[in-house]
């Protein structure tokens, strides 16, 4: 069964920089890629960015585009999502997740728990 925990989150102001590792274990020959997504008191949660477990491609979310890196590590089976520029409206919930052939890179099928980023004034 494929698992993943995140970590990394916490309070930062805005302008500083944060980043979130996610670890992957139990990846099946149908996971292609790693997403992260977030989710924010009172709204849906949003995909933020992506990256191919082959290649390294990588696929961003305008609102994070220029700002955040998402990288990987096959070796050690990990994801780390680098975020500059930090602002008060990317405070969320951070979810990493697998992503799969049928799922694409938009959905998932596997979730992390989850870590917090705060970014205050």
């Amino acid at each position: 069964q494929v698992q993943l925990v995140e970590s990394g989150g916490g309070l930062v102001q805005a302008g500083d920089s944060l980043r979130l590792s996610c670890v992957v274990s139990g990846r099946t020959s149908d996971s292609f890629a790693v997403g992260w997504f977030r989710q924010a008191p009172g709204k849906e949660r949003e995909w933020v960015a992506t990256i191919t477990w082959d290649l390294g491609r990588t696929d961003y979310a305008d609102s994070v585009k220029g700002r955040f890196t998402l990288s990987r590590d096959n070796a050690k089976s990990m994801t780390f999502l680098q975020m500059n520029s930090l602002r008060p409206a990317d405070s969320a919930v951070y979810y990493c997740a697998d992503q799969s052939y049928s799922t694409g890179p938009r959905g998932a099928d596997h979730w992390g728990q989850g870590t917090q980023v705060t970014v205050s004034l």
